[in-house]
């Protein structure tokens, strides 16, 4: 990461940056304090033009160093209140590329450092790695780790499945993009001071979704050792033949004729965004629970749905982490967003549709589940019947399925600031992340802190950060301070770890949710 006197004159310029040499070309990054930090450097080609809806390409090689100092073009996007961008980030299509955090080495010290790659969440189709919530200076500081942030396709250029119409349209771009980072860390990350022998893949919400696809994906074998899975909509996969319906729906927006599908490689850009975002609302307040952009199930990256890879011991051998937050949909509620149904009629739709994806269920099963919420005709019953089918129950049959052969450990995220608790958030979903890589404050105005709780967060935080660090060096989640010893999760006890002010261990702290939903998954198709 530093450049000797007797290496080519022409670096010269740059020995006072980070330099790094990828298999395409030497980069330079910035030092930000001790963490040398490059932004942007490309893992793939610019999917354009007739590359629009194709699978990833290796970068082109470049002459010089390429100065990877600030963000490039963030994925094309609907932008909106429901992930908080920086207004000085652009969009465009050149998005494919990595954020790179390296502690800077001591003298003598060659030892590799573990990596942990991070999958941003944005419900398939929005936010970036380049929002400063997920700045991993910190984390790279308090754990000695490399730390790589990957940005990729999302909403109708990443994650709808336009394969029905021809062989140049991709399924599961996102995914593929993700693949392809991976493969740009496994071999250009020693470069950076990172181990390719020790990378952890991390991620929220669809991120984590993301995760858990690829612990079921053949072609992921190998890229990763260990993962995390913050709040994972694990059973938000479709078939095909649901992919092709929502596709054709997406022609029909854009006022094109079945035959006219080639024209989604000309259009602009911004057309195609813009029509892509009505139609991702339209198919949540339609089908409340669904997604109109989501991870299919091709026969080739994902061989079958993620959930029932789990529960039939087909997801890869690594130790995983995976957990949820105790109030995920009150977040949704605030923002009046229609992502996930947050009102009884909402929520008794998606029950319905949830019975009619599942015709083997009986009215009994259906039943059986809906007497576990007698507040359903409620606010506070639909939130919480939200939370778990679209969040708590996938996560724990991940789990149940995973725990058959590799080490498991299941969290719960209780701890909420007085603000939160006073503005019915609590601990809702997402609002883990500033504790996991230590960024509070990253929004404009805000209110965490409000009525207090700064001391007691940074405590909260200090703790999951040791055990997430621990967890990407060792395999194993241990805060190596006397905190909590946390058991690995084995279906017949359910240990989970509560993360609060104080940290409990209770052993199946959702069982009456277990007696109610049962354990064969349920989900969309």
């Amino acid at each position: 990461m530093s450049i000797q006197p007797d290496l080519d004159p022409d670096l010269r310029t740059h020995e006072a940056e980070p330099l790094a040499r990828t298999e395409y070309g030497m980069v330079s990054g910035v030092w930000d304090g001790p963490i040398a930090v490059w932004r942007s450097v490309p893992y793939a080609a610019a999917p354009v033009g007739p590359a629009r809806f194709s699978l990833p390409k290796p970068p082109l090689p470049w002459d010089g160093v390429r100065d990877c100092a600030v963000f490039g073009d963030i994925a094309p996007q609907a932008m909106g209140a429901m992930v908080p961008v920086d207004s000085d980030l652009a969009m465009g299509e050149d998005c494919l590329w990595v954020n790179v955090w390296s502690p800077r080495p001591e003298p003598g010290d060659d030892e590799p450092r573990p990596v942990m790659v991070w999958l941003h969440g944005g419900a398939y189709c929005l936010g970036t790695a380049a929002q400063s919530i997920y700045d991993g200076r910190k984390l790279a500081e308090a754990g000695d780790v490399v730390v790589v942030s990957v940005n990729y396709r999302l909403g109708v250029l990443g994650f709808l499945d336009l394969s029905s119409f021809g062989d140049r349209f991709a399924a599961n771009l996102g995914l593929h993009d993700q693949l392809a980072a991976l493969v740009w860390v496994r071999d250009n990350i020693a470069a950076f001071g990172g181990d390719p022998g020790n990378v952890t893949v991390f991620g929220e919400s669809s991120g984590a979704g993301c995760v858990t696809a690829l612990l079921t994906s053949p072609a992921a074998s190998g890229l990763f050792h260990k993962a995390i899975a913050q709040s994972p909509p694990a059973t938000t996969v479709f078939g095909q033949e649901r992919a092709a319906f929502v596709a054709q729906r997406y022609l029909e927006l854009l006022e094109l004729g079945p035959g006219e599908a080639q024209r989604l490689l000309e259009l602009p850009i911004e057309q195609l965004v813009e029509i892509g975002a009505v139609l991702l609302d339209e198919v949540p307040i339609k089908e409340p629970g669904r997604l109109a952009a989501a991870p299919v199930v091709d026969g080739d990256l994902l061989p079958g749905y993620p959930i029932d890879r789990f529960q039939q011991g087909l997801s890869h051998q690594v130790p995983l982490l995976i957990g949820t937050n105790r109030d995920e949909a009150s977040l949704f509620r605030v923002l009046r967003s229609p992502i996930m149904p947050v009102t009884p009629d909402a929520v008794n739709a998606m029950l319905r549709d949830v019975a009619a994806s599942h015709p083997e269920m009986s009215p009994e099963r259906i039943a059986e589940i809906t007497s576990a919420y007698p507040d359903l005709m409620k606010t506070r019953g639909a939130l919480a019947m939200s939370t778990d089918a679209a969040f708590r129950m996938p996560a724990a049959w991940v789990a149940e399925g995973h725990a058959q052969h590799s080490p498991t450990w299941m969290y719960r995220f209780d701890y909420a600031t007085p603000m939160l608790k006073a503005a019915r958030v609590g601990a809702g979903h997402a609002t883990e992340l500033p504790y996991v890589f230590g960024n509070f404050g990253t929004l404009n105005h805000d209110p965490t802190f409000w009525l207090g709780g700064r001391k007691a967060s940074i405590a909260v935080s200090g703790r999951m950060q040791r055990r997430w660090l621990a967890f990407a060096e060792h395999g194993v989640p241990a805060a190596l301070d006397g905190s909590k010893h946390w058991p690995h999760y084995k279906p017949s006890a359910r240990t989970t770890l509560l993360i609060d002010t104080i940290d409990h261990v209770v052993d199946n702290p959702d069982a009456d949710l277990h007696t109610a939903w049962g354990d064969q998954a349920v989900g969309f198709s």
